[in-house]
């Protein structure tokens, strides 16, 4: 199926899964009427009474129960697979807002551009392309998107690569979404890590060798105790049980605090453990995954933890409590701790790795009209042939070439209201995060260098700190100022919170230094006089602008980039347009 059309083959693995989930259907609704025809005939032969005759229909009743659990595992992993079909063919329909994960608990307040970007939050890049279910693996995606500073040309180049293997590999992506929905509840792998560091409970070997003492003297003192039940012995044999028991609870006074929080906390993450050793299964499958046998080391600490469940047996709690069943399976859980806990943080910072990896591929396969952006070395550079804002809707996306690099390092770009100064912004933001992350671009091309960004678009006062909009504003800009270059800067109406006079001054002085200092970047205005600053900084900066015209009462805008200064404002136009003013 290499190089089939990414709808088509979402299209046909949902009616694959479909259909499987109507046989699964059908098959458990004839097992029902089956098991129910079974039950009427154990109750039948019991009434009539032929004796052992009722264990026939019991064995097929009991049979038809345990037939009936695959079937539903197997129809709640088909329902799972349907579902990832159709968040896939809802993100290429352009429906995934308020469908997705917004990883709204990456948001930060003061992060250079995050919020002005749209990175995070409901309808956010992070929801258009994360598919990752550990805290690990989102975690890695976000940190991808929010610190493009940190990678250089020959990461990016080496990340692409990655994605570009995997980006077909949609039953990769499948069947790890599958392991994932089957486990309920919220995973925060970050109580694994915290698990992980936690110093040891139960270290001691002289405490685990007395508990295995006690644990085998008090069941030969049980077997003895029982023999005297059914045998005609002497109750003297009794004796050892109530000396084991005693010896028992004063060891298990000793041990009981530490050995409740070994199982408790173990049983707390029992969920996170299912979740990594599935995913970990899935991925010794693959030849790129490094950490063989991982699964298998996960799975002896599992079943550590299934062990621990029998002692909540009415009927084998008392043999546990004589046998030091929790005490010694705590040693054991701890001893796994001590060997293997130091490797969990790698098993799931390699799971992350490659579930935000995963992400950028099905990104890149659902976007197929998307380009590989190139990645060059050295400076600042943003050089793209029709780039678009890859979270609007196709058919309202509108595309210019952006250039900037080399001898022109910023462009000012003027237009009136609504005209799509702010969107280009955003575009050119939006797709150096995307190319610097590694993913494909929503452009025809573009050649980009890796570089910091820092953005001052979206910026509101904050009642909390006390501080104005544009006492924000210019504490954002000082940020910007003192990021190392390279560096892309976008900058939305700068300074429009004070006079024209003092914004004059102020913007010149800001992109001065900026330009100066070897950034690139944008800065959007509708004040005509700020136009001024790409003449006095020419052949380094340059104009650029938006139109609108009227169309009846409405205005129209087509959002299409020009060269030179606005000619018109549409303030007038539109107070009247709303009926603030009239004439």
């Amino acid at each position: 199926m290499l190089g089939m059309n990414s709808h088509v083959m979402y299209d046909e693995r949902l009616a694959r899964h479909r259909a499987a989930i109507a046989r699964l259907t059908q098959r458990e609704h004839a097992i029902g009427l089956a098991r129910a025809a079974a039950f009427a005939l154990i109750v039948v032969v019991a009434v009539v009474k032929w004796g052992w005759l009722v264990l026939v229909p019991a064995a097929a009743f009991l049979a038809l129960v345990i037939a009936t659990e695959p079937l539903r595992a197997a129809k709640r992993r088909a329902d799972a697979a349907v579902a990832f079909c159709e968040r896939g063919l809802a993100r290429m329909r352009g429906e995934w807002q308020g469908k997705g994960d917004a990883g709204a608990d990456f948001e930060e307040e003061h992060h250079p551009f995050a919020a002005d970007l749209d990175l995070f939050g409901p309808g956010s890049l992070f929801e258009l392309i994360s598919i990752a279910a550990t805290a690990s693996g989102r975690a890695t995606l976000a940190g991808w998107l929010k610190h493009p500073e940190r990678m250089r040309a020959d990461g990016v180049r080496a990340r692409q690569a990655e994605v570009a293997k995997l980006r077909e590999r949609v039953d990769l992506r499948e069947d790890l979404f599958v392991i994932a929905s089957a486990v309920s509840g919220e995973i925060e792998a970050a109580h694994l890590d915290d698990w992980a560091a936690d110093p040891p409970l139960l270290s001691s070997r002289g405490e685990h060798l007395a508990a295995i003492a006690v644990g085998v003297f008090g069941g030969l003192a049980l077997v003895l105790a029982v023999l005297v039940f059914f045998l005609p012995l002497s109750k003297i044999w009794t004796l050892p049980l109530v000396v084991a028991l005693l010896v028992r609870g004063a060891l298990a006074r000793r041990l009981n605090e530490r050995v409740q929080r070994v199982i408790g906390a173990v049983e707390r993450r029992e969920p996170a453990l299912a979740l990594l050793g599935g995913l970990i299964a899935r991925l010794e499958r693959e030849e790129f995954w490094r950490a063989r046998d991982a699964s298998g080391r996960i799975e002896t600490l599992r079943r550590l933890v299934a062990l621990l469940d029998a002692r909540r047996n009415q009927f084998f709690a008392p043999i546990a409590i004589v046998l030091m069943w929790s005490e010694l399976l705590a040693f054991s859980i701890e001893r796994w701790r001590r060997e293997w806990g130091r490797e969990i943080v790698a098993w799931m910072d390699a799971v992350g790795e490659v579930e935000a990896l995963l992400s950028l591929a099905s990104f890149a396969y659902e976007h197929p009209a998307f380009a590989a952006p190139e990645i060059v070395d050295g400076d600042a550079l943003f050089d793209a042939v029709a780039a678009a804002h890859p979270l609007l809707p196709e058919d309202r996306r509108v595309a210019n070439d952006v250039r900037l690099g080399g001898e022109l390092r910023l462009l000012i770009v003027s237009g009136s209201n609504m005209s799509g100064k702010s969107t280009l912004l955003r575009t050119v933001g939006i797709n150096a995060i995307l190319a610097l992350a590694g993913a494909p671009v929503c452009a025809r091309s573009l050649r980009v260098a890796p570089m910091a960004i820092g953005a001052s678009i979206r910026i509101h006062d904050s009642l909390a700190e006390g501080a104005s909009r544009f006492y924000a504003e210019i504490l954002r800009i000082r940020e910007i100022l003192a990021m190392e270059p390279p560096l892309l800067f976008l900058l939305d109406e700068l300074l429009h919170g004070t006079n024209s006079h003092d914004r004059r001054i102020g913007a010149e002085a800001i992109v001065r230094g900026l330009v100066e200092r070897g950034a690139i970047g944008l800065a959007t205005t509708h004040d005509l006089a700020l136009a001024q600053v790409a003449d006095a900084l020419a052949p380094r900066a340059a104009n650029v602008h938006f139109e609108d015209h009227l169309e009846g009462d409405a205005m129209a805008f087509d959002y299409t980039m020009r060269p030179g200064v606005v000619t018109k404002s549409n303030a007038l136009a539109l107070m009247k347009a709303v009926g603030i003013l009239s004439g």
